[in-house]
């Protein structure tokens, strides 16, 4: 079976067993502060594991893109070297939300695995958790007992909390598994060997595919487990594992998941995969394996960048370029090449990637030539710590990188530590790895303290309800607060209220969350701010109410939303505008709605010209001016999408969407953010900036309302004021004369300076002195800038043979220096100009400079030991 008919043969089973089939959700997580991506099958569904939420379905199957490369699940380092971890994977899985449990759960992996994938029964092995005294967690003797019905007793093994235990990070849903794991040695190691001696030991070829896990409880920040409301299953089938098992592969990477990828990377860098453990081997594992995690975060919306998950996908981008180009020796842009390989092979399954193919590969293209820029400069830093005779000069030790240095190296120039340690190796020289590993630690601690977000479990007050929205219509309502906890950010403490009816829109979507009060009985408490936590409305107060569990009135600044929905339905003015003027590939891929200014990011090649740029603006405020009004709608998403309406990569929609239209023919959009009633609200509309953010990705920031308003008054005026200075009716006029009076006269100071330069010259020449059979010439003129230095030692050098040139000036209280030495000279004498500077000017002026061996310059700040320079360059001589 090829993967692809493996992946269909899974969906269609647990189709048949009553599943709703359901979309990946993206691989990049909003709205959930433990998570930047999407780790687990599980991710998209915590709210209904919680209780937050009710599924439109007690029964659903998919395959999720998932992502594991920090925090718990950190599988990066093993990628590429063994022949199972990888940092993007697929994770099939089927889910029951308070509907089945264990028996069936087990039932049909075991009769999906054997019946209709046909593997061998006598390969299998499962696990059931075995409990845990500490946590007061008894035995799994319901999963064992369903287990006995279908395998034998002795392949059914107790597991520790560590293996048979699954949580999904330090605090949230878990509960006890139920593992699968299959022998896929040859038989005559079977037979040599007990395979169940070696599930969970680490072996290659003695591998989980299957984990069942049965929903119970949630892990609270103190550590204790709490009961969930309902009990439900979550499986999580590792399908990279089961096509190697059924194509009957040693490696997942053999598999036809891995083996287009790598052919490609054979034919664009001319060499063999030979499936071996060689760093060749390991660079073919990793490259086929890193584009895959690459491409499909930045298609759902994550820029590679130097925080958070942007980092992440950079560190993992950076590791692949290091690979190419250490070990497959090719030195120019590889990954971007990959990219129509994997979005073809995901069409199917993953259409995003194939939909945003162009844009995927400029980016990563982009990031590539920047990284292996900097290769080049860190390669170069490299041959200033390694001196020509193979000793590490500035290290200390001698022999020694230290690991300030190294460090250096990782911080600055962005390499990894094994690419200094391969470098250091070639040398013959070491690195001092716990100097290293100490400044590694230092920085994670200062980035720790940084981001350290202490949340407490929340504390309930009333009677848990699921939180009701209204603020598309009600700005003020009555309220009571469900629960609250505090948090600790950045040394303030604040805290988060859950309330039973909410008119605050929670920050999502690019739009901004609201502020405003809650009015209790003679107290005000102001919202500072309001998110969403997966599908949770959080309302942010910097302190609680006396009566906590009294009546509120909830009221949103009506101001501040007012002048957001006005920025917000102008953002879908503006992209369809630019639609329109740049054409249908332009996408959004970001943006900022706020009550104060709109920012949106796009997807264009090249910068937007002030001839387009005036175009959208005149089309939007057009569109204003007509007074559309703005339509919206909840109705189900393949009918929105039928209707033509754009839904933006990386977002997360579920069956019932709302679409905002402002004449069908314009724009039709899935938004669930707030609008205007009428485009005429907005007033007018300006764009203030555009600029590249990424590559093909370009920003504009633009005003509405009586921000736009104020901004053209200002204009306005600073013309008028233009004007009067001027004392011109037509300033722009005034300004080109000046403008050109201004190049005139630069012109003509030109020619004068060099009139002047040409007596200084004359009498430097009548100074020149013969030293040792070297024309020296040294003084200190007075010149206005160090180029003119320049420009006197080279016409000094045409004027004399075999001269040694050296001029110094004070320019504005700060020393200026140039040395120049004839080609003859440098030849004969060995002189360097580059290095005079470096080692006999620089330290006398407190300064820095170089150049080249025959013309080098310096600057620096102290400007009463010229004199001292002179000397210094004459008695080298």
């Amino acid at each position: 079976m090829t993967s692809t008919e493996i992946r269909q043969a899974f969906l269609d089973f647990f189709k048949s067993k009553g599943h709703e089939i359901v979309p990946s959700a993206p691989i990049v997580v909003k709205n959930d502060p433990t998570l930047m991506f999407t780790n687990a099958g599980m991710n998209q569904f915590k709210d209904y594991f919680l209780g937050n939420k009710q599924s439109p379905f007690p029964r659903v199957a998919d395959t999720q893109k998932c992502l594991r490369v920090s925090g718990k699940h950190n599988d990066l380092e093993e990628v590429g070297v063994d022949t199972y971890h990888h940092t993007m994977f697929e994770m099939l899985g089927n889910w029951s939300f308070g509907d089945y449990f264990k028996a069936e759960a087990i039932a049909w992996s075991w009769e999906l695995l054997t019946e209709v994938l046909k593997i061998d029964k006598d390969r299998l092995y499962v696990s059931v958790f075995e409990g845990d005294e500490k946590e007061g967690l008894p035995y799994d003797e319901e999963a064992a007992t369903e287990w006995k019905k279908w395998i034998s007793e002795d392949r059914i093994i107790r597991g520790n909390k560590k293996d048979n235990f699954w949580e999904m990070g330090d605090t949230g849903p878990c509960g006890p598994c139920s593992e699968i794991h299959v022998d896929c040695r040859p038989d005559a190691e079977r037979q040599e060997v007990d395979g169940k001696t070696l599930v969970n030991a680490d072996h290659p070829q003695v591998i989980e595919i299957w984990n069942n896990v049965f929903m119970q409880f949630n892990r609270l920040k103190d550590g204790s487990l709490q009961p969930l409301p309902a009990k439900h299953v979550d499986t999580g089938l590792g399908f990279e594992r089961l096509v190697r098992v059924l194509q009957q592969k040693t490696s997942n990477y053999d598999t036809d998941v891995f083996s287009g990828t790598i052919s490609t990377v054979e034919n664009i860098v001319g060499k063999k995969y030979d499936f071996s453990d060689s760093k060749q081997a390991v660079a073919f594992r990793v490259l086929s394996d890193h584009i895959r995690a690459i491409a499909f975060t930045i298609a759902d919306g994550q820029l590679p960048s130097n925080t958070g998950a942007g980092y992440v996908i950079r560190r993992i981008l950076r590791r692949a370029v290091r690979y190419y180009y250490s070990y497959l020796d090719y030195k120019q842009p590889l990954l971007n090449q990959l990219v129509p390989v994997i979005a073809g092979q995901f069409e199917q399954v993953f259409p995003e990637l194939k939909q945003q193919e162009a844009f995927v590969a400029k980016v990563i293209k982009e990031e590539e030539e920047s990284f292996l820029r900097t290769l080049e400069k860190g390669l170069k830093r490299m041959d200033e710590l390694i001196g020509a005779d193979g000793t590490a000069h500035l290290a200390p030790a001698g022999t020694t990188i230290s690991g300030k240095d190294a460090f250096e190296l990782y911080d600055t120039y962005g390499f990894p530590i094994d690419l200094t340690r391969l470098i250091a190796s070639e040398n013959n020289i070491t690195i001092d790895e716990a100097g290293f590993e100490a400044e590694m630690q230092q920085q994670k601690a200062r980035s720790r303290s940084a981001t350290a977000v202490d949340t407490e479990d929340w504390q309930q007050v009333h009677e848990e309800v699921p939180v009701t929205f209204v603020g598309y219509n009600d700005l003020n309502v009555p309220t009571r607060i469900t629960k609250y906890r505090k948090v600790k950010a950045k040394g303030k403490e604040q805290y988060q209220l859950v309330l039973q009816t909410t008119p605050f829109y929670a920050e999502s979507g690019g739009q901004v969350g609201d502020t405003g009060v809650l009015q209790f009985e003679g107290e005000t408490i102001q919202v500072t701010d309001t998110k969403k936590e997966n599908d949770l409305i959080i309302q942010f107060v910097d302190k609680l109410p006396a009566a906590i569990d009294a009546e509120a009135g909830a009221v949103v600044d009506f101001v501040k939303r007012l002048n957001t929905t006005y920025n917000h339905t102008a953002t879908h003015l503006l992209h369809a505008a630019l639609r329109q003027v740049l054409g249908t590939h332009v996408a959004q891929k970001g943006s900022l709605v706020s009550p104060d200014i709109l920012r949106f990011d796009v997807f264009h090649f090249s910068k937007i010209t002030d001839e387009e740029i005036r175009q959208v603006e005149r089309i939007v405020n057009e569109k204003i001016r007509e007074n559309i009004p703005v339509v919206i709608k909840e109705m189900p998403k393949e009918e929105a999408l039928k209707l033509g309406a754009m839904a933006l990569f990386g977002e997360k929609y579920g069956n019932t969407v709302r679409v905002v239209t402002i004449d069908p023919s314009f724009s039709v959009e899935l938004c669930g953010g707030t609008h205007v009633q009428q485009t005429g609200m907005i007033g007018m509309f300006v764009i203030t900036s555009e600029a590249a953010v990424a590559a093909g990705v370009r920003r504009i920031e633009a005003l509405t309302g009586p921000a736009a308003f104020r901004f053209l008054s200002e204009k306005v005026a600073e013309y008028k004021h233009v004007g009067e200075l001027l004392k011109s009716a037509n300033p722009l006029k005034a300004i080109e004369k000046l403008i050109t009076d201004k190049a005139a006269l630069e012109k003509k100071v030109e020619r004068l300076e060099a009139k002047e330069l040409v007596g200084i010259r004359n009498q430097l020449l009548q100074k020149d002195e013969i030293i040792n059979q070297v024309t020296f010439v040294g003084d200190i003129v007075e010149v206005s800038t160090p180029d003119a230095l320049k420009k006197l030692c080279g016409d000094l050098k045409t004027h004399l043979r075999d001269a040694v040139i050296v001029l110094c000036a004070n320019i504005g209280g700060k020393a200026a220096v140039a040395v120049a030495i004839a080609d003859t000279v440098v030849a004969a004498k060995g002189l360097d100009a580059g290095q005079i500077i470096k080692q006999q000017v620089a330290p006398l002026i407190k300064g820095g400079g170089g150049g080249q061996k025959t013309l080098a310059t310096a600057g620096g700040q102290e400007a009463g030991n010229l004199d001292k320079v002179i000397d210094a360059v004459k008695k080298l001589l």
